[in-house]
């Protein structure tokens, strides 16, 4: 049994990797659904008043899956890889390969968009299945064919009624039938929306990575691979940015205080003067040097001017 468990679970771990995507996006999903079932739950209450209906559903059908979208971009590092110093890419480059670049970029934007878009549509067609939202916002334009409504009503009172079918304890007895009829229609209406943006969503992502596997100039296997070697390069890349900093400001913190940080037996450290301490306080902003080299903060600024002169202290000696 023991066997066969240590089998059984790299063929699952090799089955997730390179499902990192598919992953998240459930992830994404599945947290977008409970939210909304507690937004719903802790802070909606239709206002059931003539004209308040349509606004106060619209906000909570549109504006959380407004923030949503703009948190899906936002928490996307593509996005900011591809907006970070975008203009100065731009300044040396011909026609053609400009072209070229903003073809680029709007592959990438497209990629950015569909994951960003994961959270508001699934918040979409959650609310919508619900039906609550729906039937708040557009309750009081129900057509009065459906219900049967006495023709001897004004059509502002005939607003004025339906606009409080949602809120049940503000409908009069007589009109109670005709309040469950307008509630099962726009309920139905509602959930017929929901599926149908899901079918939506589903065929469009589906159609989308058939037609980038069909136009792609890879073959399975070596896509495949291109995704793991792009995957294990970013973590590789990234730990060798962690070391390389680290190991370029110690360099210029050592050169400040006379010592590494972590170091054992210190024999010396050296005492920074007021000039220095000024110089390397304050604000500190990306400064460019020349052509191709930057200083990234004022204390690399002064490490690479200023030499480290001054008064030493022997940490063997009382002071």
């Amino acid at each position: 049994r023991v066997t066969t468990k240590m089998t059984f679970l790299p063929k699952w771990l090799t089955f997730l990797k390179g499902k990192e995507v598919v992953i998240a996006n459930a992830i994404i999903a599945i947290l977008t659904i409970g939210g909304q079932q507690l937004f719903s739950f802790f802070t909606f209450s239709c206002p059931c008043h003539v004209g308040q209906n349509l606004i106060y559903g619209l906000a909570f059908l549109g504006v959380p899956a407004l923030i949503l979208l703009i948190l899906g971009y936002a928490l996307n590092n593509q996005t900011w890889r591809l907006v970070t110093g975008r203009r100065s890419h731009f300044e040396n480059m011909t026609t053609s390969d400009r072209l070229l670049k903003c073809k680029l970029i709007c592959f990438v934007l497209c990629s950015i968009t569909g994951r960003a878009l994961v959270a508001p549509v699934t918040w979409l067609a959650v609310t919508l299945i619900n039906g609550s939202y729906y039937i708040c916002a557009v309750s009081e334009y129900v057509p009065t064919y459906y219900y049967g409504a006495d023709p001897n009503v004004t059509a502002s009172e005939r607003r004025r009624i339906l606009a409080t079918f949602p809120c049940s304890q503000l409908v009069p007895p007589e009109m109670t039938r005709a309040r469950d009829e307008v509630i099962l229609l726009l309920r139905y209406q509602s959930q017929v929306a929901g599926w149908l943006l899901i079918a939506a969503v589903v065929i469009t992502v589906f159609l989308s990575y058939c037609l980038a596997s069909c136009f792609s100039p890879l073959s399975f296997l070596h896509f495949r691979y291109w995704s793991s070697y792009v995957h294990n390069e970013q973590e590789l890349f990234d730990e060798a940015t962690e070391q390389h900093s680290r190991l370029y400001a110690m360099q210029h913190v050592r050169k400040f205080f006379g010592f590494v940080p972590g170091s054992e037996n210190v024999k010396e450290i050296r005492i920074p003067s007021l000039r220095e301490w000024q110089a390397i306080s304050g604000l500190a902003f990306l400064k460019q040097v020349d052509e191709e080299h930057y200083d990234y903060s004022l204390l690399h600024d002064w490490a690479l001017k200023e030499r480290a002169s001054g008064r030493y202290l022997n940490t063997d000696e009382d002071p």
